[in-house]
């Protein structure tokens, strides 16, 4: 097995300033990993398929919400380029290993741990771990060599190579496109990091004044809503302007909300609120299950396993949840890939007749098949809504919740039209998080029913921060504390890096690290048919609350599209550019 920053001689592999500059590191650096050191069309789960676990320059300084890193592989959901980011210790302990990144590639004979400190990398059997949730795996590895060790752990659902499995670290998850998957087919159940350096800048009292900066600031009205009830108070929010995908995205509003929604859950199960590594905001919010224990609830998990299945009842949503996290697999993907299936058996194409919508027991019964595997449903659902799809036949595609393989988050497209283009383009395929162009929508600066080259810039704005921001690493709840964010990104690197960075540099960044995304897909099979919505979005509109009709027909998708492609100077296929190609230092 090969582990990078060193190469199989056991050599580093250095990184030039021009890469680490030109990439920022984060998703940006893991693209460019992945450019280089995964052979063009490999099987995301084959042996030589690199793994990449990225830091930034900004892990281990005294900055607000930096103690973040970035996971980035080839998808085995998507066939594409993945990226998922986290928070944790593991950051911090990783970064401190005195490397940029950490790359995977090999498999292990035997199931295995990955050690990695100042003495470099190590395998140590482990098949005692066999079938463990990630907690309990990170709870043993610990016991086991010490408690200076920091843990990313897959659960049963990644040794089983479950398409969308996740892997998890002190609770928290890498979760969206199945990179538990690419490590449980590496054999590797878990992978361990030891401070073995510290962390220098080149301006210690300009970071630590900024650091007073941006923590004062990141109390203020910005943030107040994450603080107050966490991202669950967009539940409500979106119920009452008719973009909560409910029932696979048959409606846009959800009769049993209330129940689910952050205000009331607060009232009668809130109990603790809690906060990332080296984070001020104090977004996480814990919430007591039925029968006894605690749950960590956000937006994104209730709205998959609540109103996207038809599920009101809290208890389920929440016994739904915490099956996801034992078993290590995405909320997200999990919760429209059983919402897909149970519209198929509505529709008599899958003999499952007890998989219902709004049947809590029948949600939690399609988890342990995903998780397990089963023969038969289980083993189809577990990869993912498209590739079910393609089993099934019989159109069930034209109405599976995905783009590229990867299903839709809870953003309704068809009311939230800068976020349907920003879904359909983006590299990762359906994700929120890689274009919050629903920001736009919702600003009340532009019609959201009436797309057009108003969401074209929004989308592509939205984008770009994102890619600085996913690459720094900084947290995106950040983002409305920046008055200037370019510029005052660029002074934060600065101060820790030394580079003389403005705010065209980094602009230049985020375009480049899009296009590198965008050139991996490329060169991975991707085309431009593939950005689109599923077949339902763009042939069926919605009647909203407002009386209003939401309606995205294919060609003002295409149109937004091809806008997209011009302002990014694509060609009229998607194609990257060749002078642009050669700005992505593929060969540095």
């Amino acid at each position: 097995m090969d582990v990078a920053g060193r190469e199989a001689s056991g050599v580093p592999y250095e990184l030039s300033e021009r890469v680490l500059r030109s990439y920022l590191g984060g998703v940006g650096l893991g693209t460019w990993l992945l450019h280089r050191l995964a052979p063009a069309g490999v099987d995301p789960l084959a042996p030589e398929a690199p793994l990449a676990f990225v830091f930034s320059s900004l892990v281990g300084t005294p900055l607000t919400t930096s103690a973040k890193f970035a996971v980035v592989a080839k998808s085995p959901l998507t066939g594409l380029l993945t990226d998922a980011l986290a928070s944790s210790q593991f950051a911090i302990a990783g970064k401190l290993t005195g490397h940029d990144a950490i790359v995977i590639r090999g498999r292990a004979d035997e199931l295995s741990v990955l050690l990695i400190d100042g003495d470099g990398p190590r395998l140590e059997p482990a098949p005692e771990l066999a079938g463990l949730p990630a907690a309990e795996a990170e709870s043993a590895v610990r016991a086991r060599f010490g408690r200076t060790w920091r843990t990313a752990a897959i659960g049963p659902a990644g040794e089983r190579q479950v398409r969308y499995a996740t892997i998890s670290h002190d609770g928290r998850h890498a979760g969206r496109g199945g990179l538990g998957a690419v490590l449980g087919a590496k054999n590797i159940k878990a992978v361990l990091v030891r401070a073995a350096t510290k962390v220098s800048v080149a301006d210690q009292a300009g970071v630590l004044a900024a650091a007073r900066d941006l923590r004062g600031r990141s109390f203020g009205p910005a943030t107040a809503k994450y603080r107050e009830l966490g991202t669950l108070a967009n539940l409500l929010a979106f119920n009452a302007v008719s973009t909560l995908p409910t029932r696979n995205f048959t409606a846009a509003t959800f009769e049993g909300a209330p129940r689910l929604a952050a205000e009331e859950l607060h009232e009668l199960r809130g109990v603790a609120r809690n906060s990332c590594a080296s984070c001020s905001i104090g977004c996480e919010h814990i919430y007591t299950r039925k029968g006894g224990g605690r749950q960590r609830m956000e937006y994104e998990n209730v709205f998959a396993l609540g109103p996207l299945c038809g599920v009101s009842d809290p208890d389920e949503v929440f016994a739904a949840s915490a099956r996801c996290d034992e078993l290590g697999i995405d909320t997200i993907s999990a919760g429209g890939t059983i919402a897909w299936a149970m519209e198929c058996v509505e529709r008599g194409l899958l003999d499952e007749p007890w998989l219902r919508f709004g049947d809590g027991a029948a949600l939690l019964r399609a988890l342990d098949a995903i998780g397990e595997r089963s023969p038969g449903l289980g083993d189809l659902l577990a990869q993912g809504s498209r590739r079910a799809a393609g089993v099934v036949g019989r159109s069930s595609i034209d109405f599976a919740p995905q783009v590229k393989g990867l299903e839709l988050p809870g953003y309704e497209p068809r009311s939230l039209q800068s976020m349907a283009l920003g879904l359909a383009v983006n590299a990762r395929g359906a994700d929120h998080n890689r274009s919050g162009a629903y920001e736009a929508d919702l600003s009340g600066e532009l019609d959201r029913l009436d797309g057009g080259a108003a969401h074209v810039a929004a989308a592509i704005g939205t984008e770009d921060r994102a890619a600085v921001m996913d690459s720094m690493i900084l947290c995106k709840f950040l983002r409305g504390v920046f008055d200037d964010p370019f510029t005052e990104w660029a002074g934060l690197l600065a101060l820790v890096t030394g580079w003389p960075l403005d705010a065209d540099e980094l602009r230049a960044a985020a375009r480049r690290i899009v296009r590198a995304k965008r050139a991996f897909n490329l060169r991975e099979g991707a085309t431009a048919a593939d950005d689109t919505l599923p077949v339902r979005m763009l042939e069926t509109p919605l009647e909203l609350g407002s009386g209003r009709r939401a309606v995205l027909d294919a060609g003002r998708l295409r149109s937004m599209v091809a806008g997209y492609y011009v302002a990014r100077g694509l060609d009229e296929e998607g194609r990257v550019a060749a002078a642009d190609v050669e700005d992505l230092l593929l060969d540095a």
